[in-house]
């Protein structure tokens, strides 16, 4: 991210970031790798967005018999709150943050998922 601070173009780190670590399915990364390049935008921004959605919902159905067997390690960057909330929810209905994250991936609305340069927005 950009801030323009004393007329000067400076780059800062978006401090409203914050990184995160979970196991995520592998074939579900590989589709939202696919999705984000037909779309310019980057994986996290998309399950960014489905999550927004499922939280907005305040509900979940979610079946623990199904969870995947090809669950890998995925390391990215998530909003702070929008993590802090997940946690909240995660925890209210006894699943697992990785749960809710490949549950909400069906729920990603492709028209209002952040495009791959909004990193570099100026504020």
């Amino acid at each position: 991210m950009w801030k323009i601070i004393n007329d000067k173009l400076v780059q800062t780190t978006d401090t409203t970031r914050v990184k995160f670590r979970t196991n995520i399915s592998k074939s579900l990364i590989q589709e939202l790798s696919d999705l984000a390049e037909d779309y310019d935008t980057h994986v996290n921004y998309l399950i960014e967005n489905g999550l927004k959605s499922v939280l907005a919902k305040e509900s979940i159905e979610y079946n623990k018999e199904l969870r995947p067997k090809d669950r890998v390690q995925y390391k990215t960057t998530y909003d702070k709150d929008l993590l802090m909330n997940l946690k909240e929810f995660a925890k209210k209905h006894k699943l697992y943050i990785n749960d809710v994250i490949e549950y909400s991936c069906q729920f990603i609305n492709r028209e209002e998922v952040k495009n791959r340069s909004y990193k570099h927005r100026i504020e």
